[in-house]
């Protein structure tokens, strides 16, 4: 018998994404619907052989039942443990794996760190504002929201059929034009619910990019949106209005914690509709795989932004028709990461910063350009990655700009399939770039970017030794 973990939630997320009530999948199965309840709680165990045929039904390895949650949270916990504080515990990773077996202690457990952090970083905040004399608004311990959305993205594997469906019944019963997509979605805005929209100037729109006055049911569009960014944020608001039940059995099923997530946790399922709209899954793939992934390209006949493509091709997951998998990660030139996603394996760290060696960080040093990067973890497992910056310009002369890096890449056996690959020799192991998740979890003393020690290690000091880095050794004396 299967040993009692969170497998219940990918049940459950293979489930929906084969668009199957538990009725169904029940009687699919040989069970009561009362009985897949439980096991989709995760308070009854999956035997062996309800393993069996949930995979040979859904078509996939009985390893995927356990492999995404329980290597995250092991994974997760292993960032956690290596922070300072837990030094004197002397926690060693048969502890962490032993936690990480049981999945409700381990969330607790990643909760309270959240916690944590967020309150040390509000701390830190005010006293820095307080030696600046600066009044002390209102704080609020942010976080939270943020990573409750990307863990709730992470584990339906950035796949939502419910909102794919949605989408596709908008295209075809608006009968929208994909050469007019603007106008037929504002045609059908005022036909279908009596919104008008209105293209408004940066005088009074202000900061305000998107706006929709329930009252007089108007949706304000700024005139600094550029034509792609106007019928992404109509088709969002198409979904906002119409799919609240949509949406909301999604958020029921993960128990988000705040009102704020829950805000938050829509917003990221309206754009996940916006863009299935504007390019819709089955041409969308098939395209994709016909240019071989090349996102500029996608981005010209789809009629939308680099990003929106990088995005949109994360979501191809749909069982029997799914497209590479692949990772996403945006940065910002501090190196915050403000997005990220992974169907190819790679983890990201989710309490400290990421490895500099990572070319998402390089992107900023040609903005502009793609670059492409082989890499290795310290697993041995190796990746294929694309990078390039992307600036967000808002108003005219004299207005700021944001610049920020996005990430795309996949398991290197899968790194023919996109174009990105031709003329690299992908089987060149010596081209591979060590990289890891976190200074602190990569075990690699030679790395001349060491920023801290690795948590596997005491920390060594030799005075009379200079090596690459301040944290790695140097050789010994001759």
């Amino acid at each position: 018998m299967a040993k009692k973990s969170n497998m219940g939630r990918r049940v459950r997320s293979l489930r929906r994404q084969n668009v199957l009530t538990q009725a169904q999948l029940a009687e699919k199965l040989g069970i009561s619907a009362s009985y897949l309840n439980l096991i989709e709680h995760d308070q009854r165990p999956l035997t062996a052989a309800l393993l069996v045929k949930l995979a040979q039904l859904f078509r996939v390895e009985v390893a995927t039942f356990a492999q995404d949650e329980g290597a995250r949270l092991d994974e997760d916990l292993r960032e956690v443990f290596v922070d300072p504080l837990f030094e004197e515990h002397e926690i060693t990773t048969h502890d962490v794996a032993e936690l990480a077996g049981q999945p409700a202690a381990a969330r607790a457990v990643l909760t309270l760190y959240h916690a944590y952090q967020s309150s040390r970083e509000t701390v830190e905040a005010l006293a820095a504002r307080i030696s600046e004399n600066a009044q002390l608004p209102g704080t609020d311990l942010a976080g939270l929201p943020s990573e409750e959305v990307s863990d709730l993205i992470q584990r339906n594997r950035n796949y939502f059929p419910s909102l794919e469906a949605a989408a596709e019944r908008l295209v075809r019963e608006a009968r929208l034009d994909p050469d007019d997509l603007y106008g037929t979605m504002v045609r059908h805005l005022r036909d279908a619910h009596g919104v008008e929209v209105s293209i408004v100037t940066l005088e009074r729109s202000g900061t305000a990019l998107r706006r929709y006055d329930p009252e007089t049911t108007r949706l304000f569009l700024s005139e600094v949106l550029a034509p792609r960014s106007r019928n992404f944020n109509i088709a969002q608001q198409i979904g906002l209005l119409t799919l609240s039940k949509e949406f909301q059995e999604i958020l029921d099923a993960e128990h988000l914690t705040t009102p704020d997530s829950v805000a938050l946790g829509r917003i990221a399922l309206s754009n996940y509709f916006a863009a299935a709209v504007l390019m819709p899954y089955e041409p969308f793939l098939a395209a994709a795989e016909v240019v071989r992934y090349d996102i500029e390209l996608l981005g010209h006949r789809f009629r939308t932004s680099f990003e929106q493509v990088c995005h949109r091709l994360t979501t191809l997951q749909r069982p029997g028709a799914a497209g590479v998998p692949f990772h996403f990660v945006r940065v910002d030139i501090a190196g915050n990461t403000s997005k990220r996603f992974s169907a190819s394996g790679i983890r990201f760290a989710r309490f400290s910063g990421s490895c500099p060696r990572w070319n998402v960080h390089k992107a900023f040093m040609s903005p502009g350009n793609i670059r492409t990067q082989l890499s290795r973890m310290p697993d041995g497992s190796r990746y294929f990655c694309i990078a390039r910056t992307i600036r967000a310009r808002r108003g005219g002369y004299g207005s700021g700009h944001t610049l920020l890096a996005v990430g795309l890449g996949c398991e290197l056996s899968q790194a023919k399939r996109l174009v990105y690959a031709d003329g690299v020799d992908v089987t060149n192991d010596e081209a591979l770039v060590p990289i890891g998740t976190s200074c602190r979890l990569c075990e690699r003393m030679d790395c001349e970017q060491r920023a801290f020690p690795p948590v596997q290690r005491r920390l060594s000091i030799d005075e009379n030794v200079r090596a690459v880095s301040f944290y790695a050794p140097g050789p010994p004396a001759s």
